[in-house]
């Protein structure tokens, strides 16, 4: 499979990375010219271009920017792609946005709002991408890891969790794409190791102002 990336960071390194292990071409793209990426084929093994370049190149694409920027990511080269959403909202870098600090939508939603023909996959957003790059084990071993996703077309999530599953996690199919607040930043889930059955009850009892019901 060909996975282009928006994003060099340390995201889009990570998930580069892990994916070309897995045996997926990869390339990586930012904002600011492929000239700028000039050694990261040699440290994660795939490709860089321009940010349209990666677009075309994938058959599904990574979002591995600052949240911030989301209305940057082009349109219409992306109808009908699989776009996996690995956004965390961080007002201190972002700026505020009201209606997240409401809690009336989520990342992932603005972000299919400005994507209305894509596919959007929330995933990747609720791990480190150190421990993403050293916590996989291998299917049914006793501390392997599980990682939560969410997206309204079911097709799309198997493609992630086929991702998830290469790269040594277990997934956690959470729900639909309006369910992503479960996972984000500031959640009891956030960026904490759980197997798949103590992530789904922590998942399950967490409530939308981040609190775990009694």
């Amino acid at each position: 499979m060909k996975i282009g990336i928006i994003g060099a960071g340390f995201v889009g390194r990570a998930i580069g990375k892990l994916a070309v292990q897995a045996g997926h071409q990869v390339m990586l793209s930012n904002s600011r010219g492929a000239e700028t990426l000039f050694s990261l084929p040699h440290a994660v093994g795939g490709e860089v271009g321009t940010v349209a370049e990666a677009v075309a190149f994938g058959d599904i694409v990574v979002v591995a920017i600052p949240f911030s920027a989301y209305r940057s990511v082009p349109v219409e080269p992306l109808a009908g792609k699989i776009v996996i959403d690995t956004n965390n909202y961080y007002p201190e870098r972002d700026g505020r946005f009201s209606e997240l600090d409401a809690r009336a939508t989520t990342t992932s939603e603005l972000l299919a709002d400005h994507l209305p023909r894509s596919r959007i996959v929330k995933a990747f957003n609720a791990i480190t991408m150190k421990d993403l790059e050293s916590d996989g084990r291998p299917a049914g071993a006793p501390d392997r890891r599980a990682l939560p996703l969410v997206g309204d077309d079911m097709e799309a999530k198997s493609v992630v969790i086929g991702l998830y599953e290469a790269f040594g996690f277990d997934a956690l199919d959470v729900g639909q794409l309006s369910e992503g607040w479960r996972f984000e930043r500031g959640t009891p889930a956030y960026c904490v190791p759980f197997g798949k059955t103590d992530l789904a009850k922590t998942l399950a009892a967490t409530r939308r102002d981040g609190s775990i019901a009694a």
